[in-house]
């Protein structure tokens, strides 16, 4: 058996062992220094990055953050650029393997995936270290041009200097831009502004084809809009180009309470119509023993010198109590960042996550919540949150980030951090059972949540009349559905 030259970049490097190929009958990997067992060994293409088998790296990659799944890939690429990821996507279709893109996002030691069931994982395949692309290439007054990489924090932060901002920032900014923007990436400002996705302007992706292509509305604009909120099913995002905006300098932020359902979803639809509040979150607070939830809204209102009166911001609303923090732009942007020290510091962070994320219908919301929240404790949200608050459908801009058939829609975001050592299983349970029930009443699901057994008619019926967008564009773009099997969505 002859193999072709080989230079050291392009091997693959092990604990214990160059590697120089993937054996295709054994699925395994072949060694320079190990016998090699009888079969068809596929040479490494060539890479300017290094692609490994160490446990400790493959290990990494074979949890994300919910730690409800483990799928360990074969190998881990650290790519130096799209062209690495286009020889690798061709390498694997060609030898029946799969490609995932992985985030590795995060702070300090602690990186992963932050999908939360497995979605980003390539068992048995390839996973790609987004870490590896991480520079950011431009930032002028209107937008800025980073790798996939990139976490919005950086951004973030790159951009105060400047005193722009991105327009839509999700709670939680150690994520990568180009995971983000691959499901949507939902924030406080989603009715402002949509999902960040909708502040893309234009995106470098390899397909699933092994094309490196550059995708705007206006070139490749199949590719443009399957490949934003698109779950990473046609392609590898590894550039993107996302808007700015002026930064202001202060936060006023306004913490609303209210011990009756109707009344909060009053006084958000209120605040969503007149658009008072830049920035607006709602919270429901699950009570102990049985007592009825109270409700919490937290409207943000942006300024540089003077501040807002707060009861102009007020008029028309019935909290039952009302808090006023003043605060930096920046300090309110990072606020969950002491959350995640927290949670951290009481064992929560590396427990099982069993998210689920909803958009329900605005006209079946009330009726959605009556039905759920008697079966939700204070147990099951543990550490976490329970989010609920609306926006206008028509603010998203991308087919494939599906929201009920309404002009409002409310996120369901039940971001559970139960208590470490709990069974994850029941949870699991409820998730489905809510997410039955919730598709009953026309609601449709935001992907980052753990809903098991989706099935394909699930799936259509998810998607429904874009169930053909997503397909046509899996058999342009990747037909050997080599991408992103973590998702699902695909056989």
């Amino acid at each position: 058996m002859t193999h072709p030259d080989l230079t050291r970049r392009t091997l693959l490097t092990a604990a214990a062992a160059t590697i120089i190929g993937f054996n295709t009958t054994t699925r395994t990997w072949a060694t320079t220094n190990t016998p090699t067992p009888p079969g068809h060994i596929a040479p490494l293409p060539p890479l300017q990055g290094t692609l490994t088998t160490n446990p400790t790296t493959t290990t990494a990659h074979a949890h994300d953050f919910g730690r409800l799944t483990t799928t360990t890939p074969y190998a881990v690429l650290n790519p130096a650029g799209p062209h690495d990821i286009a020889n690798i996507i061709n390498y694997a279709r060609h030898n029946g393997l799969k490609v995932a893109m992985n985030g590795q996002s995060g702070t300090g030691n602690d990186l992963e995936s932050h999908s939360n069931y497995g979605q980003a994982g390539a068992a048995g395949g390839i996973s790609i270290n987004a870490r590896a692309l991480n520079r950011i290439h431009t930032i002028t007054p209107t937008n800025a041009t980073v790798d996939a990489g990139v976490t919005w924090a950086q951004l973030t932060d790159a951009a105060l200097a400047q005193n722009l901002t991105p327009p839509c920032l999700t709670d939680y900014l150690h994520l990568s831009i180009g995971g983000t923007i691959s499901i949507g990436g939902i924030g406080s400002t989603v009715h402002k502004h949509g999902l960040q996705a909708d502040t893309v302007e234009s995106i470098e992706i390899v397909t699933g084809t092994g094309r490196i292509l550059t995708a705007t509305p206006t070139r490749n604009p199949d590719l443009f809009h399957t490949a934003l909120a698109g779950a990473g099913q046609v392609g590898i995002i590894t550039r993107a180009t996302v808007k700015l905006i002026p930064a202001p300098t202060r936060a006023l932020v306004l913490t609303l309470t209210y011990n009756d359902q109707h009344t909060f979803l009053t006084d958000q639809q209120t605040i969503l119509n007149d658009g008072r509040f830049p920035s607006q979150v709602g919270e429901i607070l699950i009570q102990p023993n049985g007592q009825p939830p109270r409700y919490k809204i937290e409207a943000v209102a942006h300024y540089n010198t003077t501040p807002p009166n707060p009861q102009t911001l007020l008029t028309g609303l019935n909290p039952t109590t009302t808090e006023t923090n003043d605060t930096t732009y920046r300090d309110y942007t990072y606020r969950a960042d002491t959350f995640a020290d927290t949670i951290k510091n009481l064992g929560y962070w590396n427990a099982p996550k069993p998210w689920l994320s909803l958009f329900l219908p605005a006209t079946t919301t009330p009726t959605f919540l009556n039905q759920a929240l008697p079966h939700i404790t204070p147990d099951d949200i543990g550490a976490g949150l329970l989010l609920c608050y609306p926006f206008h459908t028509n603010k998203l801009t991308h087919p494939l980030a599906i929201t009920p058939n309404e002009p409002t829609t409310y996120l369901f975001d039940f971001l559970a951090f139960p208590h470490p050592n709990t069974n994850p299983q029941p949870a699991l349970t409820r998730n489905r059972t809510l997410y039955n029930t919730a598709t009953q009443l026309g609601a449709k699901r935001y992907l980052v949540g753990a809903i098991p057994n989706m099935t394909q008619t699930d799936w259509q019926n998810h998607y429904g009349p874009h169930w053909t967008t997503l397909t046509n564009a899996k058999n342009t773009y990747d037909p050997t559905h080599t991408l992103t099997p973590g998702q699902n969505i695909f056989p």
